[in-house]
């Protein structure tokens, strides 16, 4: 993600702006970042896990959305991008342009953003208190972390990686295999 100079943007302004821009920003407290394209390795896991995930969103009565759809951080002043997003709250349903309560989301790690997805954008997500399971997929090994909001509202973390082939996301009661989430996937190096 690479930071463009902008003039300070109310969030009502960046949305507006960004449904007429050819290129998706993520939006920081009025600035505005334009995203950085993804790789094969990328958009394949993305596509795998959404494949995989919808058939139980659906069943959950919940909505499944990619990488074109925004998450509204309202505490922290944020719209990010991220790679899928799962929400079951009926107020989603009001806004089409973003949605403010999602209770899964998914990054899937490039080394361009990896720092800042494992670190300053985790912490606003946390702003989210619909928000109960956050993961991080890496491109460069089959390995998925799962950040779990637990009852005390501490955030744990589990990883999943070969020789296991399991991978469970308790926020949407899913589980599934690290190898079908990896298929057709080649790793960056």
């Amino acid at each position: 993600m690479s930071t463009q100079p902008s003039p300070q943007l109310s969030p009502e302004d960046y949305l507006k702006w960004e449904a007429q821009s050819g290129v998706k920003h993520e939006y920081i407290n009025g600035q505005v970042s334009a995203m950085a394209a993804a790789s094969d390795a990328h958009v394949t896991l993305a596509l795998n896990l959404a494949t995989l995930l919808r058939p139980t969103v659906r069943q959950r009565g919940c909505r499944l959305y990619m990488s074109d759809m925004k998450v509204r951080l309202e505490q922290r002043n944020c719209f990010y991008y991220p790679d899928l997003l799962v929400t079951c709250d009926p107020r989603d349903q009001q806004t089409p342009l973003y949605k403010s309560f999602p209770c899964l989301v998914i990054e899937v790690l490039s080394a361009s953003t990896e720092v800042f997805d494992r670190g300053d954008k985790f912490i606003d997500y946390q702003s989210l208190e619909s928000l109960e399971e956050y993961v991080l997929v890496s491109t460069r090994g089959q390995r998925l972390e799962s950040f779990r909001r637990s009852a005390s509202g501490l955030w744990v973390w589990q990883a999943y990686s070969p020789p296991e082939d399991w991978v469970e996301f308790k926020s949407i009661g899913w589980q599934g295999h690290i190898s079908d989430i990896y298929g057709d996937v080649s790793l960056e190096l």
